[in-house]
């Protein structure tokens, strides 16, 4: 093993190849941890303020209105984002990449028509339905932000293709400073919050966070005078199944909000504090989604070789593992005093519910990751169809467990849906993948060890902070076990399996 890596340190290609990994990971890994921290960190924060700023039922009809875009505008990401960055990176032909990037475009354009359309007929239909009247006139508003995330959303797609997060940080964190400033300044100058108001300035952020998407993206904006129509239809085959998926998703993550906000006996309140406990354990999502966008342009490219996907998930889960576990210890201990730190002491009641939500993080990270390796596989569909299992099951378990228990009952059914979903989705990779839904556990204890040896030799002053980094993320890139089979080959071209 040894004569062979110092071959390879003599060969100038491999090495540079070797360090072209590293940097990427390295350089990707940053950008992306710090778009979802700065991206939570504005929506955890802007939460702690409105849980004092605004009564319980004005603060749940804002969580039903975030709940009721977001399941929209992930429609348009899964169309848009996994086509485009999966094609992008196949074709290295500028007049090729043209006709993409202009497909998608066009693809954009015409979902987000679709989304207008939607928001202002059915806006007073959701308001009845969720028992919010406030909630239609922040979804009309919604219409003009929207439109403005067209080339937000169209230019941060295409910096991935290129392998580039650096814009994709910056954009998300000026686009998310507007409204977060609004929120600040109006809570420390004793301002009363409208929600309305709060709805412009989310207009005004997706205009902010486009310009600055932009700017970041100018080096690959090329696009062809002419649509070309076939590559409209091949985005959209691939995007439907995701589109789906990701609808899918969003819905199956929020039912339990959604069915608390619609059921007797429940209501817009109950929303409010069954919010203030979802609020802590999605702060989970900061390792899961950003492995998810790092992993997927490499899988893509390495569908194709013996063994690599296999790899790729069980470490990938296995490296949020050694995050999320800790975490959930701490706050299964500490539930009552986080819970008064976060929303304050007239949300006391959701401790219990912050008990059983944060156990939702041992399951996700492979739910994540088990949609972006058959994304990248190419089986959108096989994707499309779990998620929508996982969806009815969410449903069902969550309608008769409101029903019976109320806010309670909401955080149970969603426990035991994703207990089940984990279940199904860890016997379709096994069969045709191999992959063993314990291993990450041992990677995860692989990785704390490296983690605790480094911190040692990092408080001893023997490693700078710089080199501990680099050979952590040097040992982990080169330690991929023999039983997956994985040559040296070169990233691959995602082929359909």
């Amino acid at each position: 093993m040894q004569r062979a890596w110092n071959s390879m340190n003599q060969c100038p290609g491999i090495s540079k190849s070797i360090e072209l990994k590293h940097a990427y990971w390295l350089r990707s890994g940053a950008y992306t941890l710090m778009e979802k921290a700065v991206s939570l960190l504005y929506g955890f924060g802007g939460a702690v303020v409105l849980f004092r700023s605004l009564e319980k039922a004005e603060f749940g009809t804002w969580v039903l209105f975030t709940v009721v875009v977001s399941i929209l505008e992930v429609g348009r990401i899964g169309l848009l984002q996994n086509a485009l960055v999966k094609y992008l990176s196949e074709h290295n032909n500028d007049e090729e990449t043209s006709r993409i990037n202009t497909a998608s475009v066009v693809l954009n354009l015409m979902l987000t028509g679709v989304i207008i359309l939607l928001l202002n007929i059915f806006a007073g239909t959701a308001a009845q339905l969720l028992h919010a009247p406030d909630l239609a006139p922040l979804l009309r508003i919604y219409s003009f932000t929207t439109l403005a995330l067209i080339p937000f959303f169209q230019f941060n797609y295409i910096q991935q293709a290129n392998l580039d997060f650096k814009g994709i940080f910056f954009s998300n964190l000026f686009k998310g400073s507007v409204l977060f400033g609004y929120i600040i300044f109006a809570f420390s100058f004793g301002k009363n919050i409208e929600l309305t108001t709060l709805a412009w300035y989310q207009v005004g952020s997706a205009v902010v966070g486009s310009v600055v998407a932009w700017y970041f993206a100018r080096p690959w904006l090329n696009y062809s005078r002419s649509v070309d129509w076939q590559w409209v239809r091949k985005l959209f085959r691939f995007g439907k199944y995701v589109l789906g998926t990701n609808l899918s998703t969003q819905i199956f993550r929020n039912s339990d909000k959604l069915l608390l906000g619609a059921l007797p006996g429940a209501g817009a309140a109950a929303v409010a504090l069954y919010d203030a406990a979802m609020r802590i354990t999605n702060l989970t999502d900061i390792p899961t989604h950003s492995m998810a966008s790092m992993l997927f342009p490499q899988t893509a490219r390495r569908t194709s070789e013996n063994g690599a996907l296999k790899f790729l998930y069980e470490k990938a889960v296995g490296a949020i593992l050694a995050f999320l576990v800790p975490v959930i210890i701490v706050v299964e201990l500490f539930a009552e005093w986080i819970i008064h730190i976060v929303a304050g002491p007239e949300y006391a009641e959701s401790a219990m519910l912050l008990r059983i939500t944060i156990l939702f993080g041992l399951f996700i990270p492979y739910a994540v990751q088990f949609g972006t390796l058959l994304d990248s596989a190419g089986r959108p569909r096989v994707n499309f169809l779990y998620t929508l299992l996982s969806l009815v099951l969410t449903a069902a378990f969550n309608y008769l467990f409101i029903i019976r228990m109320g806010v309670m009952g909401a955080a149970l059914g969603t426990l035991l849906a994703y207990g089940a979903s984990f279940a199904l989705m860890q016997w379709y990779l096994h069969r045709h993948f191999g992959i063993q839904p314990l291993r990450p556990f041992m990677y995860m204890a692989g990785f704390v060890r490296s983690l605790l040896r480094f911190a040692m030799r990092l408080l001893r002053g023997e490693e700078s902070l710089l080199k501990v980094i680099t050979k952590l993320a040097k040992s982990e890139e080169v330690s991929h076990p023999s039983q997956t089979g994985t040559g040296s080959a070169q990233p691959a071209k995602a082929e359909s399996l």
